[in-house]
């Protein structure tokens, strides 16, 4: 019996996924050749050598979108091949270190009112990774909307029950993944992961931060995807409340236009081109 299905997604990248997946074959080879393990990759077509380096390696499975779906559906499409009775979605720049994704199945096991489980993420100088946090308020919206994101994430060291936990390693049962009928596809990227966990709260289950695994997660990134994240994001918190808070709608409509004229203000006054391009964009989202 397959106790755990790995979802990977990726999208040119290559090498860190393949470092990715050689590390969890490493640590699972065991439970891999006892069929009590399975790694699945999806790739959203990428260009670069990822899925003829992925083809060679014999203990995975491979499935090829046909276009880059994002995460939600990308990950969406990975678990129609997934058999396992829990799901554990993992980014493709994530290194495990050890075989703790089994002890977070045995925890899950124990507790069946836990819906959704979140990894513990390190960075790679051993610091610990802010994974999880609450949901958005009106109140804690503004806070990390002006320079408070930190106050509204952490990264606990030990077990404890939260609102959401990080997509970059989120475990979950295949049975409240089918009922939830997966991510919401209508986010492209971004706040997958907390709306995942909102809905699963308003079905009962609770969502909890489990410490016991070591991963480093890179979290590699540039001005240039810093751009893509904050519109996506824009985008997500949106279509967020919309959907599940509509009476706090217009203020965070407001919020938001607030937010990217003053960013937008800056990027004039320094001559910051990001700054400039990237709210802009995100003012016309907002209004």
């Amino acid at each position: 019996m397959i106790k755990l299905s790995v979802i990977i997604l990726t999208y040119n990248t290559e090498k860190l996924t393949s470092n990715c997946v050689r590390l969890l074959v490493n640590n699972y080879k065991n439970n891999l050749q006892n069929r009590e393990v399975e790694i699945i990759v999806a790739d959203n077509a990428s260009t670069d050598n990822t899925v003829p380096i992925l083809r060679k390696i014999k203990e995975i499975k491979v499935v090829e979108n046909k276009e880059n779906f994002g995460f939600s559906k990308g990950n969406n499409l990975g678990t129609k091949k997934a058999s396992g009775k829990y799901i554990l979605f993992l980014n493709s720049d994530v290194e495990v270190k050890d075989n703790g994704f089994l002890r977070m199945v045995e925890f899950m096991d124990k507790n069946p009112k836990i819906g959704i489980l979140g990894s513990k993420l390190s960075n790679p100088d051993g610091s610990s990774q802010s994974s999880c946090g609450n949901f958005y308020t009106f109140f804690n919206l503004i806070f990390t909307l002006f320079g408070g994101d930190s106050l509204m994430r952490k990264g606990p060291n030990k077990i404890e029950k939260v609102d959401w936990v990080s997509g970059a390693s989120l475990m979950i049962s295949r049975e409240l993944f089918k009922k939830l009928k997966g991510f919401d596809e209508n986010l492209f990227m971004y706040i997958e992961d907390m709306e995942l966990c909102f809905r699963a709260k308003e079905l009962g289950f609770l969502t909890y931060f489990y410490p016991n695994v070591k991963l480093v997660h890179k979290e590699l990134g540039s001005s240039s995807n810093r751009g893509f994240a904050i519109l996506n994001i824009y985008k997500g918190i949106l279509y967020f409340y919309k959907k599940h808070k509509i009476a706090l709608y217009p203020l965070v409509r407001f919020l938001l236009s607030a937010k990217a004229v003053i960013s937008l203000f800056i990027g004039i006054l320094t001559n910051n081109a990001y700054l400039k391009k990237t709210y802009v964009n995100a003012l016309k989202l907002a209004i």
